[in-house]
């Protein structure tokens, strides 16, 4: 019976595909886990970036609007200049102040960065502008409208 009883079959790595499902599935969930990984990364050094840039802009964007201190950041006419009936802008812009009037009066004003109000003057007219701040402390600043 030795004789003629078939070779003993032997078993190879390649027969058992649970194996290498198992590898495969493990490289794959180990490669994308990396990715996700490298991408979030990526996006909050991004977001840090952009966070100091804003943080960077909002300074700039503080100091030019007069920062903390209290001052007349302008104030013009526009145009300097008006034939008789005509109407021009008077502009200002005030950082930290608490009131404003323009003397004489026009429209009614109030502390602004940036504000026009019209104005219609029959002769040369000079404008001042009086700001107040909390402390009670008061800045002026005057602008000559001419009239032709």
């Amino acid at each position: 019976m030795l004789l003629n009883s078939p070779p003993p079959k032997q078993r190879t790595m390649f027969r058992n595909p649970l194996l290498y499902t198992s590898a495969a599935l493990v490289i794959a969930l180990l490669y994308t886990g990396w990715v996700f990984w490298s991408r979030h990364e990526a996006n909050v050094a991004f977001e840090q970036r952009l966070l100091e840039k804003q943080r960077a802009r909002d300074e700039r964007t503080f100091e030019m609007m007069g920062g903390n201190r209290f001052e007349i950041l302008d104030f013009y006419a526009s145009p300097g200049a008006i034939a008789r009936g005509e109407s021009a802008k008077l502009c200002y812009g005030v950082s930290n102040a608490n009131s404003v009037e323009i003397a004489p009066p026009a429209e009614p004003v109030y502390p602004s960065y940036g504000q026009c109000v019209d104005v219609s003057p029959r002769k040369d007219t000079t404008y001042t502008l009086t700001a107040r701040d909390a402390a009670g402390h008061t800045k002026t600043a005057s602008v000559t409208l001419r009239v032709r």
